[in-house]
């Protein structure tokens, strides 16, 4: 019994890694091939190529890469096939596993095509659900309002749990810890800031951050998470910040996990970080600057007048967040003041959090279980070797 699988992002790669223990534990003589990051890696996928060559977004990031990426597509396309998988599992990043699984269905089209993340159809560009049906038969949501979206294109969908519930969050214990061994008392205040998971979001966004802090009444101690393939970058833009950062590396989650428990607020980038600081009841302000062509059509086609998830799942409009023309340091810093300093937005964003962690599936079958037991119902083949007790 065989899967393939292909993620192109860091958010992709942790989803794509707890499904492959879900199946696994299910399966346990399951077969993993394709494409992935670190976490897919550790649980036994060799993958194809290095899968931070696929973390580009928006126009004129995809634009000069755009040849390497239909050659990348047109090789997983080859191994797919040569592979002969039970079922392609296609993991986030639309626009390039969409490709991937529309080749392969021009072979094979009676192979079984699963994408894990439903895309943002309810946010804008709605007919991307029924084109998205001519490749996919199956879809994983994270998000809870988002299946009948899916079903209405033809898909199949179940809302799966969002992994973030899942997630181990730092005790009180490892919060001081991490403090006190950087020097940082326990009533300093603290500012975790997320730039972003891609080079083209760090060169955006770090300057902006940067300014912000020199625009706070009173400048915080600030650490700052990084990912795989911006680590390098991350070091080079807040060199020149008011504040040193202390910098977490890419391979340091547990010390990750503890500046969460931590910081007292966060600066972030827009995307699924915000369901991460929710996770840890970090109150937060998102900000996100596109590039100035890719805002200029995007603004255009957008549906919803937030991008935060959790103002989104919790229907709330609790995260003050500053997106395009509005992503600058003098509308952003008197945000983050109040949060820094105790303001009562911290207590509307603290319900606003823990509505959204409910709603998520927090306390109930790890995602990464669900999503495996919905790809077995789909998958006759995987499911006659499941190993289903409970389920």
């Amino acid at each position: 019994m065989k899967a393939y699988l292909v993620a192109g992002e860091p958010s992709g790669d942790r989803l794509g890694a707890a499904l492959m223990a879900g199946l696994k534990a299910l399966v346990p003589e399951i077969e993993f091939v394709g494409v992935g990051g670190p976490g897919m890696e550790a649980e036994g996928l060799a993958s194809l190529f290095p899968m931070e060559e696929l973390s580009v977004m928006g126009l004129m990031e995809v634009l000069p890469k755009y040849r390497h990426l239909l050659r990348r597509k047109d090789q997983v396309v080859a191994d797919v096939l040569r592979h002969r998988p039970d079922v392609l599992i296609t993991i986030d990043a639309p626009d390039f596993c969409l490709r991937v699984a529309a080749g392969v269905k021009e072979v094979r089209p009676e192979l079984l095509t699963v994408h894990y993340v439903a895309p943002s159809v309810w946010a804008w560009r709605p007919g991307r659900a029924r084109r998205m049906a001519r490749m996919i038969d199956h879809v994983l949501a994270i998000l809870p309002f988002e299946p009948p979206y899916m079903e209405a294109a033809g898909m199949s969908c179940d809302f799966v749990g969002h992994p973030v519930v899942a997630e181990p969050q730092a005790t009180p214990e490892e919060a001081l810890r991490f403090r006190l061994a950087h020097g940082i008392a326990p009533e300093e205040p603290l500012l975790l800031v997320l730039p972003g998971s891609r080079r083209g979001e760090v060169e955006r966004l770090a300057p902006v951050f940067g300014a912000t802090i020199a625009a706070l009444p009173d400048r915080p101690r600030v650490v700052l998470p990084t990912v795989r393939g911006v680590a390098d970058l991350v070091a080079e833009v807040t060199a020149r910040w008011p504040v040193r950062p202390l910098i977490v590396p890419p391979d340091a989650p547990e010390m990750k996990r503890a500046a969460f428990g931590a910081a007292d607020a966060a600066l972030a980038a827009s995307g699924t970080v915000s369901l991460e600081l929710a996770a840890a009841d970090v109150p937060m302000v998102i900000a996100y600057r596109f590039n100035a062509l890719t805002w200029m059509m995007i603004r255009r086609l957008v549906k919803i007048d937030t991008a935060t998830l959790v103002n989104l799942v919790s229907d709330t409009r609790a995260v003050p967040e500053f997106i395009g023309e509005n992503c600058r340091p003098e509308k952003i810093a008197p945000a983050l003041a109040e949060l820094l300093s105790g303001g009562p937005l911290r207590a509307v964003e603290a319900e606003a959090m823990a509505t959204t962690m409910e709603r998520l599936g927090r306390g109930g079958e790890p995602p990464g279980l669900r999503a495996a037991r919905s790809v077995l119902r789909v998958t006759p083949a995987l499911l006659a070797g499941a190993k289903l007790t409970g389920a």
